[in-house]
């Protein structure tokens, strides 16, 4: 885990803007931490309970955006390749309810859409949770099955996407 909790000017920008990214800075190598989230059938769900799968973190700041919906669907489409030990989880502060909606209509079936809208435990655990806007910085992280942290992408600009070949290359190295 980070080095206890940090609030930074980072050199993240929302549309040219900078904005502060606060909570746990992490790092490759640390255990991942844990945080509660809320699936779209409002059950809890522990990220510790991934332990012994492989798996990608995809956080967005909201589906209902044009690149938030490309990022999650990239990586639905990515998942037939991966093989069945990967579990791809895509977090972001929207409700559980649009979260299922839009999966729904986007015809989402190999990503697990997971709200950290109740207490922004995920934001705050992995040092992602954008301070003026109450939403998660777009970024990736990989978790190996012991549970560390093996990749990291924070991306710079929220509105770009991600290097997803990057990232999908580090998940299929592990």
């Amino acid at each position: 885990m980070g080095t206890g909790c940090c609030s930074s000017q980072s050199q993240v920008t929302m549309k040219g803007n900078p904005v502060t990214l606060v909570g746990n800075k992490v790092k490759v190598g640390d255990q991942a931490p844990d945080a509660t989230l809320v699936a779209n059938n409002l059950s809890e769900v522990k990220l510790s309970s991934f332990l012994g799968k492989k798996v990608i973190i995809s956080a967005v700041p909201s589906l209902d955006t044009p690149i938030c919906d490309k990022q999650t669907r990239h990586f639905n489409q990515a998942a037939a390749g991966l093989g069945k030990d990967v579990v791809i989880l895509t977090i972001s502060m929207d409700l559980p309810f649009a979260q299922k909606r839009w999966c729904a209509a986007a015809g989402i079936d190999q990503v697990q859409t997971l709200s950290d809208h109740r207490e922004a435990a995920f934001g705050q655990a992995f040092g992602v949770l954008i301070k003026e806007f109450r939403l998660l910085a777009r970024s990736i992280f990989i978790v190996n099955k012991e549970g560390k942290i093996s990749y990291i992408q924070i991306v710079p600009e929220i509105a770009s996407e991600p290097d997803y070949q990057t990232a999908l290359d580090a998940v299929k190295k592990l």
